[in-house]
């Protein structure tokens, strides 16, 4: 069973959160918070396996709640529920820890695919938040002092595919299903990817995939 901790300033976004989630027969919510600082105690004592965590919010934002959580607990796993004009979060959410980032109007099939995939150790990112996540790296890059990064020469060729893939926002399982590879060798793919090319996380081996060009074959 996996424990869900919802955080958003509105009952009525909670509510709606809560009834989808309880609607799974592998989902509980163990609580919810109206801000950041009630998602601090209630993560501390509810011990959740997956936070929905709403970036906006009076008080302690989303971000900073997402710092402390990941701070006293590093195994939670924070996907933030972002909107469409809410750019400006979106990399200090990253920065904090967040694991994935999904928009607040994704299909109820697609946020429940996400919790669990968070669960799972995955990465959820709405394609659309990913594709953005992607340009404002880029052109926030200035090309006088940031040298266009280029792949690793070493790269096998399963490698490129699996970064490929990574670029146009597909999470690990669906790597898996397109490549028909087990998940457990992706996971090593994307691990021996971020090593090689020294990327932190998806979102940079996502940059790193459009800058580079690779693209699926």
């Amino acid at each position: 069973m996996i424990r869900v901790l919802l955080v958003d300033d509105l009952q009525l976004v909670r509510a709606g959160l809560r009834m989808l989630c309880e609607s799974a027969a592998d989902l509980i919510v163990v609580g919810e918070a109206e801000d950041g600082r009630a998602a601090v105690r209630l993560a501390d004592r509810l011990l959740p396996d997956v936070v929905l965590m709403d970036l906006r919010m009076p008080g302690m934002d989303g971000i900073a709640a997402t710092e402390r959580i990941l701070a006293s607990r590093p195994t939670t796993r924070v996907v933030a529920l972002t909107t469409f004009d809410d750019d400006d979060h979106l990399y200090p959410a990253l920065a904090a820890g967040a694991c994935g980032f999904l928009v607040k109007d994704t299909s109820p099939g697609e946020l429940l695919d996400g919790v669990r995939k968070a669960a799972a150790g995955d990465s959820p990112f709405s394609q659309d938040v990913l594709r953005r996540l992607v340009t404002h790296a880029i052109r926030s890059r200035h090309p006088s002092t940031t040298p266009r990064p280029t792949p690793e020469p070493k790269l096998t060729t399963r490698e490129r595919e699996v970064l490929a893939l990574v670029g146009e926002g597909l999470s690990n399982a669906e790597v898996a299903d397109r490549l028909h590879l087990g998940l457990t060798t992706v996971k090593t793919h994307i691990a021996n990817l971020m090593t090689k090319t020294g990327c932190p996380n998806r979102v940079r081996l996502a940059v790193l995939a459009v800058q580079s060009g690779i693209t699926p074959t």
